[in-house]
C-alpha cells in the first residue's frame, strides 16, 4: 500500500515537471501587427476573434518622472482628470458613455508612464477609439474637477497615516533611498506637493509631456485589422509632439553602509520596517533565476521570509521582499511589520533571514519548489486579451521585444543553483548595507533602533515622505 503510495505521488510529481516544462515552452505572446505612422505613434495590433471583446491600452511614456519636484503627483493628478470629461462630454457624460455599453475605460500614472486601459464589446470598437481620442486629444482638464481630485488626494493621504500606514511604507522607502533622484518622487505626490498644483500646470503638462511621438496603442481582442489601423491612424496621425524632451533617468548604484529613517507616530502598537537598497533594471538579462531567488526569498506564502517572522516566530503577519524595476535600477526591499515590543527582534530576524540567503543560497529543491510555483503563476498574466494587449504596449514602452515574454518559460527551465547563488550575490544587498524605514512609536523603539546605523527622524504629520533640509537662514 505504501509503495502504491509512493508511485502515485511519484508520478504526479512528474507529470507537474512536464506540464511545468510545456508551460514554459508554450506561454507566448499571440502574433501582433505593428505600424509605425509618421508622428511617431507605434500601433500593436492583435486579433483573438474567440470572444467578441476589444480591448485598448494606450501608453504615454513620461509619468511620474517629468514632475517636477515641488510638484510630484502632477502627473497622477492629470492622469485622473483624463476620465473627468473629454470632447463635447461632460465627467458625467462621459462616464455614461462608457457604462451604457458595459465597457470600462480608466487612466493612471506610474513612475515612467501614464496608461489608459479599456474593455468594449466588439460592436462598440469605434466608440472606444472615439473616446480614446477624445481623452487624449480633447481632454476637459476642467479647473472645478481638478480641484475635487486635488483635495481628495490630499485627504487620502491623510486618511492613510492614520489607518493604512503599510500603504505609505514604501512610498517613505523609495523616497528615503533614491532622495531628490527621479525614482524618489512618489507617483501620488505628497501633502505638500499636490496642494501647490494649480490648473495652469496641468495645461502646461499636457502640452509639454503629451504628443503622438510618445503614444503607443495596443489593441486585442475581435476585430478587423484593416478597420483598427484605419481607425487609429485617423484619429492619431496628426497629433502634434510633445513640446518637452523626456528626461534621461541616471542610474543610480548600490548604496554603501546603512542609515537609517524614523517616521514618528506617538501612540503606534506595531512598527513597520522596509530594508531596501537599489536592485536591478526591467531589463535585467537574469531575471528568470532573480525571480526564483526572490520567491523562494519573501516571494510567496512559504518563503523563507514569511516562514521565519510568520508561521515559526509569530512577530508578524507577513513578511516579504519586493523588486521594482523601472528602465533604470529600482529597488529591492525587504517589509514587514510587528507589535513594537518586538521591533527589534523581528529587524533582527530579518537580517539573519537575508544572510543565511546569502550564505546557503537556493538547493534544488527549493530551485523546483519555486520555479513551477512562478510557472503557475506567469500564464495567468497572459490569459485575456486586454492582459495581452498590455503586455505588448509595456514591451514597446520599455524597448523590449517579445522575447522577453516568449523566453521567459525557457529561462526558468534552465536556470540551475549555482545561476541563482550568482544572481543573489549581485543583486542582493548584504545585511550591512541597507536603507533603513522605520514608521512606529519614536519614543519606544528610537534608542534600540539607533544601533542600526545613523538615525534620522521626522513626524509622519510632516506633509512630505522625506526629511527636508534646514533652511538657510
Amino acid at each position: 500500500m505504501i509503495r502504491g503510495r509512493v508511485r502515485i505521488r511519484f508520478a504526479a510529481l512528474l507529470l507537474a515537471l512536464l506540464a511545468g516544462s510545456a508551460l514554459a515552452e508554450g506561454v507566448t505572446l499571440p502574433a501582433s501587427h505593428r505600424f509605425e505612422l509618421d508622428n511617431g505613434t507605434v500601433l500593436l495590433l492583435s486579433q483573438e476573434p474567440e470572444v467578441p471583446l476589444v480591448s485598448v491600452t494606450a501608453i504615454l511614456r513620461g509619468g511620474a518622472v517629468v514632475d517636477p519636484a515641488d510638484h510630484g503627483g502632477l502627473a497622477n493628478l492629470f492622469a485622473a482628470l483624463l476620465e473627468k470629461g473629454a470632447g463635447e462630454r461632460d465627467a458625467a457624460q462621459f462616464a455614461e458613455a462608457v457604462d451604457a455599453t458595459g465597457g470600462t475605460l480608466s487612466s493612471r500614472a506610474d513612475l515612467e508612464t501614464i496608461t489608459i486601459s479599456g474593455t468594449f464589446l466588439a460592436r462598440d470598437a469605434g466608440l472606444m477609439v472615439e473616446l480614446l481620442a477624445d481623452m487624449l486629444l480633447r481632454p476637459g482638464l476642467e479647473e472645478a474637477e481638478l480641484e475635487k481630485l486635488r483635495e481628495r488626494s490630499i485627504n487620502f493621504i491623510r486618511a492613510a497615516k492614520d489607518t493604512n500606514l503599510n500603504a505609505l511604507l514604501p512610498i517613505y522607502g523609495q523616497a528615503f533611498l533614491f532622495g531628490e533622484h527621479p525614482y524618489g518622487n512618489p507617483v501620488s505626490g505628497s501633502e505638500t506637493t499636490l496642494a501647490g498644483i494649480s490648473h495652469d500646470d496641468i495645461l502646461g503638462f499636457y502640452e509639454q509631456q503629451l504628443g503622438g511621438d510618445r503614444l503607443i496603442i495596443a489593441v486585442s481582442g475581435d476585430f478587423d485589422v484593416a478597420l483598427m489601423s484605419a481607425r487609429l491612424s485617423d484619429a492619431f496621425g496628426d497629433w502634434r509632439p510633445a513640446s518637452s524632451a523626456l528626461p534621461e533617468v541616471v542610474a543610480v548604484g548600490q548604496q554603501a553602509g546603512r542609515r537609517v529613517l524614523l517616521i514618528d507616530k506617538p501612540g503606534a502598537t506595531q512598527t513597520y520596517f522596509w530594508l531596501g537598497n537599489v536592485g536591478v533594471a526591467r531589463d535585467y538579462e537574469k531575471r528568470a533565476a532573480l525571480d526564483i531567488a526572490n520567491t523562494v526569498f519573501g516571494g510567496r506564502f512559504t518563503s523563507m521570509l514569511n516562514t521565519e517572522l510568520r508561521v515559526n516566530s509569530g512577530l508578524t503577519y507577513g513578511a516579504r521582499s519586493l523588486l521594482s524595476r523601472a528602465s533604470q535600477p529600482g529597488s529591492i526591499a525587504i517589509s514587514s511589520f510587528t507589535p513594537t515590543e518586538s521591533t527589534v527582534e523581528a529587524i533582527d530576524m530579518a537580517l539573519g533571514v537575508l544572510g543565511r540567503l546569502h550564505e546557503d543560497g537556493v538547493d534544488k529543491t527549493m530551485l523546483e519548489s519555486a520555479r513551477n510555483y512562478i510557472l503557475g503563476q506567469f500564464p495567468t498574466a497572459l490569459e485575456t486579451a486586454a492582459q495581452v494587449g498590455s503586455q505588448l504596449a509595456a514591451l514597446a514602452a520599455f524597448g523590449l521585444d517579445v522575447s522577453y515574454i516568449n523566453d521567459y518559460g525557457a529561462a526558468l527551465m534552465s536556470a540551475e543553483t549555482d545561476m541563482v547563488a550568482a544572481v543573489i550575490d549581485e543583486v542582493f544587498p548584504s545585511a550591512d548595507d541597507l536603507v533603513f524605514v522605520l514608521l512606529g512609536d519614536a519614543e519606544l523603539i528610537r534608542e534600540q533602533v539607533s544601533k542600526y546605523g545613523p538615525l534620522t527622524e521626522m513626524p509622519i504629520t510632516e506633509p512630505h515622505f522625506r526629511p527636508q533640509a534646514p533652511a538657510e537662514e
